[in-house]
């Protein structure tokens, strides 16, 4: 269960996206699903929350995301173009104002030559406009996938505020 800040931070991006008549659908990987969760903790989302996508395995990410297999192949699964891919790709297939997608290693092992901690979270919104952060984050895999979580509906926030919506 997502905690009173997590929920907060969701709150105030429920308030926002609904403010400007907007929506947002995420894709997830190592959180699996831990952002949709603490989104649906707030009351009366469904205005605002078209869903998600978690999607785990590298495959999934390509044939239902619609994340290119060559970028796939070339830098793994935890890239920050793959988080940005992700973020369009959940964006069209739930039609919604903005995707929202993380991916990164939670540990505690290294993968794609990543060390845990390493996460890429991406939003994409109207227009072509987006944008990619790389997190580097301390803890044990509950913690990084915790972390992610919260960092994710920050920028969110951030990401929201600041795009222009016609």
């Amino acid at each position: 269960m997502a905690g009173p800040e997590t929920v907060a931070l969701a709150a105030q991006a429920h308030a926002l996206l609904l403010g400007r008549a907007a929506t947002v659908a995420t894709a997830e990987s190592l959180t699996g699903g831990l952002i949709g969760a603490a989104i649906t903790c707030v009351p009366g989302v469904s205005a605002t929350f078209r869903g998600g996508v978690v999607s785990y395995a590298t495959d999934a990410k390509r044939d239902v995301l619609g994340v290119p297999g060559e970028l796939l192949a070339e830098h793994g699964a935890v890239h920050p173009d793959v988080a940005l891919a992700m973020a369009k790709g959940v964006r069209r297939v739930l039609w919604a104002t903005f995707g929202l997608a993380v991916t990164g290693v939670a540990g505690p092992d290294s993968q794609d030559g990543r060390p845990p901690g390493t996460v890429f979270a991406a939003v994409a919104g109207p227009g072509h406009w987006s944008t990619v952060v790389e997190l580097r984050l301390t803890g044990d895999r509950g913690e990084i996938r915790e972390k992610t979580v919260d960092q994710a509906l920050s920028l969110l926030l951030c990401s929201v505020a600041k795009t222009t919506l016609k």
